[in-house]
């Protein structure tokens, strides 16, 4: 099932149960759907595009609930947070570090990368094996400590 359609189905859901703070979370999603699929140029969004845009909207909400609380505004930030966690419901479950690192192990030895030359190639394939799952500054970390 397409994200758009989940989506449709839960802000059902949330309207009859007449959630607001999750209603609007919902319709922030949509409408991002909405304006990636109608841009000039857009075809239809495939999955890695759709988990993409969802990570996109949390580290929005990330960034805008902690400028927040720098300001002292903490129930703006709640809401900012609320609605992270809401938009994350609809991501894949993320690895824990031990996993990328196993991975990126894995990924070292098939490739026989021995030094930091070899980094560009084992980054593309652990992107690629762990996309949406794991966070790209961590997969880069763990392969130069690996590479070094």
């Amino acid at each position: 099932m397409s994200l758009e359609i989940t989506i449709n189905e839960k802000i059902k859901e949330a309207m009859k149960a007449k959630n607001k703070q999750k209603l609007e979370a919902l319709r922030a999603v949509k409408n991002a759907i909405l304006q990636d699929k109608t841009k000039a140029g857009a075809t239809e969004i495939d999955a890695a595009g759709e988990m993409n845009l969802l990570r996109k909207l949390v580290k929005q909400r990330e960034d805008s609930a902690a400028i927040y609380k720098q300001e002292s505004r903490n129930e703006l930030a709640e809401q900012e947070l609320f609605e992270a966690a809401v938009i994350r419901e609809f991501l894949p479950e993320p690895l824990s570090r031990q996993e990328v690192e196993t991975e990126i192990t894995n990924i070292i030895s098939e490739t026989g990368a021995t030094s930091m030359k070899d980094m560009g190639k084992v980054m593309g394939i652990a992107n690629q094996r762990m996309a949406g799952r794991a966070d790209g500054k961590e997969i880069s970390d763990i392969v130069k400590s690996n590479l070094s």
